[in-house]
Formats: C-alpha cells, structure tokens, sequence
C-alpha cells in the first residue's frame, strides 16, 4: 500500500503577504533597548524632586502675581498686609470697593505645605510673595532658599 497520497505536505508557515510580523528575537532587543533607556532615564528623574517643588513653587507664585494684578486692576492698589492673599478669596470684612469678586477658588501652599508669604511693599520689588523654601526659614541655600516673585 501506497501512503504516498496521504502524506501530508510540510509547508513553511508564512504569514499572508504585506502581513509580516516580528520574530521573538527582534522583539527581545527592543526590551532590551527599552529597559536600558529607563535605567539611564528613571533614576535622573526621581533624583529631581526638589527641583520639581521648586519649579511648583515658581508657578504658584506666577498665578497669584497675576491675581494680585487684576485685583489691583479693579481697586487700584495692591491688598494691604493685613488682608494678605487672603482677599483673593474671600471677600474682606471692611471691603469699600463694590466691584470685588474672587480672584482665585483657592489660595495654594507652597510644595512644602506652608502659605506663601505676602510683603506690602517688597523688599525686592513693589509687592513680594514668596516660599521659605523646604526648611520653612528666612534665606537658606540649595533646597532650603527662599522661592519668590523677584525670581520670576
């Protein structure tokens, strides 16, 4: 008897044409690539925080100088020490002026979780705000330097 016939053919498995996909080996070395791509990156970025905070804090400080304009825009004047920040929320107590309205929803801490601080009139410019930076101190150095709008 002849299996001949019912042998079966061995053909090459292919992929139908312009259907070609990778082989496990091109798939590898692009892991590979990957995964050495995030051991030079990763550690790079995680060893940033304290630039990340501070570069929070600048941003912080660039919105309530902006609200502290427009604020100063509808009454003509910075707010006094004594109402501070806080009259970009809240409406004062002893408010002349019939034209407030809020400037900010809320008013932000610094990425240390401190208020940020409001000088009328600046030591270093018209109006001051500022962090007291990680330490929570006047001055400092590296991460524990004052963060303010005369940096912006």
């Amino acid at each position: 008897m002849d299996i001949a016939p019912f042998k079966s053919r061995q053909q090459p498995m292919r992929a139908p044409r312009g259907q070609q996909g990778f082989t496990l080996i091109e798939i590898m070395v692009v892991v590979v690539i990957l995964g050495i791509l995030a051991a030079m990156v990763v550690p790079k970025v995680l060893d940033r925080p304290d630039q990340a905070r501070a570069t929070a804090a600048k941003q912080d400080i660039g919105g309530l100088m902006q609200a502290l304009k427009l604020y100063r825009l509808d009454h003509g004047t910075y707010p006094s020490m004594n109402q501070g920040l806080k009259v970009l929320v809240e409406r004062p107590a002893d408010a002349k002026s019939s034209n407030w309205r809020s400037y900010l929803e809320r008013l932000p801490n610094d990425p240390w979780g401190r208020p940020y601080q409001y000088l009328n009139p600046g030591a270093n410019g018209e109006i001051d705000i500022f962090s007291l930076g990680a330490d929570g101190q006047p001055d400092g150095d590296g991460v524990n330097a004052d963060i303010g709008s005369w940096q912006l």
